[in-house]
């Protein structure tokens, strides 16, 4: 059956649905990832300061991607409701409301990321040439991010409907785009000048831009009428504000650690930043899975079969334990070498090598912690989405880092492995009372 049908959802075995939708989304991610490490490759080799203003600007870029993905993810859940209730014409309406949306938030961040730049470089460090890259990198990734916005809606809109080939494509050609920029505009090739870290940051937008070029050819829809769209934006952000508010708590609580370590050093940030880098890689398997099962859970539980959404959030835990357990080993028996790819400044090297075992140890909780957000989510239960997400990020992360880095830099690192576990052990707590709650309810 073509996972085009809306049935498929509801019908296939869960495995097969996972390994047809997963690996198209992985191998975008996988693409995305080695942009990410090749880009930060090429930035360390240019510049050790660059490498650290990369890292203190991830928290701005990420903000940037909770915003798109976060109403992208309530775009995409809302229209696979609608779907599983068969009511296909205000599904394709949702989509159609998703291009406006992006455009609204790209005037946004192109106004505010642009006046705000060098009074949050100046917080976050006190090099000059850092904040001179800060300033030049953030405000062109600000100015120009519309390609980030209206792929991540449009690609959102076709795998609502298991079209997850397309935006692979498009993500894939934005990315070889960009890696085949950077090295050109950073270090001036093949006659054109060398720009440094400014290249960097225009190489990521044009690749950005291609990428929704191509996926805008079948992700665009018809906007419904005017008077509709107040309703229409309603049930998105019910849908997508748990996704937007976790993805934005991630830029709160890497701001907080970044503003933590910059009380020992510059390069214990370039170490947290270097650990984020690899992180897209290493996480594919589960990013994926996050990806998938929303449409099957919201399919799902909007026909009422229960027991088949806790199949699939079982099925996601064993393949997302299975994966991640290639992260620990990496992390726990060659952290340095991962960390000398990109910088061979001594002292970045010892705190990242200690520092890379603690978080290689909290990758297996870690698997829990980031699917049951997504499960209550695609169920319509955004509180205990947004609980745990809080829980993890503000009320577990930050604090517990700044209690541990008054013992030393090497007991902060241990905020990882006790964050993710506690996390897990409340995301279990939920599910049992979810469990309750709907057994009490079907018996009525």
């Amino acid at each position: 059956m073509d996972s085009n049908d809306k049935e498929y959802f509801g019908k296939e075995k869960v495995w097969k649905i996972l390994c047809k939708l997963a690996p198209p989304v992985m191998f975008a991610q996988l693409i995305q990832a080695l942009y990410n490490i090749v880009d930060s490759l090429y930035i360390g080799r240019y510049s050790e300061d660059g490498l650290t203003a990369l890292s203190i600007l991830y928290p701005i870029q990420l903000l940037m991607i909770a915003l798109a993905v976060g109403t992208g993810v309530g775009i995409n859940t809302y229209m696979a409701r609608l779907n599983g209730l068969g009511r296909h014409k205000e599904a394709e309406e949702t989509a159609g409301v998703g291009t406006i949306l992006a455009v609204g938030m790209w005037i946004v961040f192109a106004i505010v990321g642009t006046i705000i730049m060098p009074g949050y470089a100046t917080m976050s460090t006190n090099s000059e040439s850092v904040i001179e890259y800060i300033v030049t990198y953030g405000r062109i990734v600000c100015l120009l991010s519309i390609g980030l916005f209206v792929e991540s809606i449009w690609t959102k809109v076709l795998q609502a409907t298991g079209n997850m080939r397309i935006p692979m494509i498009a993500q894939i050609i934005g990315a070889i785009v960009n890696i085949a920029l950077d090295p050109v505009f950073i270090f001036g090739y093949f006659g054109v000048p060398e720009m440094g870290i400014k290249g960097a940051a225009i190489a990521t937008v044009i690749g950005q831009i291609v990428a929704a070029v191509v996926v805008g050819r079948y992700g665009v829809r018809k906007p419904p009428e005017l008077k509709k769209f107040a309703s229409y934006i309603k049930h998105i952000y019910q849908n997508g504000i748990p996704n937007i508010l976790m993805q934005s708590a991630y830029t709160v609580y890497i701001l907080g650690l970044n503003l933590i370590l910059q009380g020992f050093s510059d390069q214990a940030i370039t170490a947290l930043g270097l650990y984020y880098k690899w992180q897209t890689f290493f996480f594919i398997p589960l990013g994926g899975l996050q990806t998938c099962i929303v449409p099957i859970i919201s399919y799902n539980y909007a026909t009422g079969a229960v027991e088949r959404c806790k199949k699939v959030l079982w099925n996601s835990f064993a393949f997302g334990v299975t994966f991640m357990a290639i992260g620990t080993l990496c992390f726990l028996c060659i952290p340095s070498q991962m960390l000398r790819v990109f910088s061979q400044d001594e002292e970045v090297i010892s705190i990242g090598t200690w520092g890379f075992r603690f978080i290689g140890v909290s990758f297996l909780p870690m698997v829990v912690s980031l699917i049951f957000p997504v499960f209550y989510q695609a169920i319509g239960y955004g509180i205990k989405s947004m609980a745990l997400t809080v829980i993890r990020t503000m009320v577990l992360f930050v604090p517990v880092g700044y209690v541990l880095s008054l013992f030393g830099l090497e007991y902060f690192w241990m905020t990882f492995p006790i964050t993710e576990t506690v996390t897990s052990i409340v995301g279990f707590i939920f599910y049992k009372r979810f469990l309750k709650t709907t057994k009490i309810r079907n018996n009525l």
